[in-house]
């Protein structure tokens, strides 16, 4: 990988660049929710059963898809047509042009920053697999 890749624009990045930009937050892996009056999204502490919750990261990465179908594939050409993407997202930053924040690991160097920050969902989510009621889990808090 190139030096200061994540600079570049998002169609420069090679696969393996690409794949690098993920700051291992797993906040695209909650559960969202969508007011049908409004069309608003809202994001749930829920997690895809997918999900490992220490490291914010798939736990079936390759092969989600045979998992989870409809487990979104981002790609420069979609993250326009993905408007729920969380604030912080690498994807998201540089899709608008703005750098990556300093707790990503990739401009300080440490994985852990991440969940130091507070940026992560280490700690405050629950899974899928239990019964649960979507609206008593509502996520306050901007993500």
């Amino acid at each position: 990988m190139r030096p200061h890749f994540w600079e570049l624009p998002l169609d420069a990045l090679s696969g393996e660049e690409w794949e690098a930009l993920c700051d291992g937050c797993g906040k695209c892996c909650l559960h969202k929710a969508e007011d049908e009056d409004s069309g608003r999204i809202y994001f749930t502490n829920i997690c895809c059963r997918l999900l490992d919750k220490d490291k914010g990261c798939c736990t079936r990465y390759e092969t989600r898809h045979a998992y989870v179908p409809d487990c979104v594939r981002l790609t420069p050409e979609t993250l326009d047509d993905i408007p729920w993407l969380p604030k912080s997202c690498a994807y998201r930053l540089r899709n608008e042009g703005r750098p990556l924040p300093a707790w990503h690991y990739l401009v300080c160097g440490d994985r852990e920053a991440v969940h130091r920050a507070g940026e992560s969902v280490r700690g405050w989510t629950v899974d899928e697999d239990e019964s649960l009621d979507w609206e008593e889990h509502l996520v306050e808090r901007e993500i």
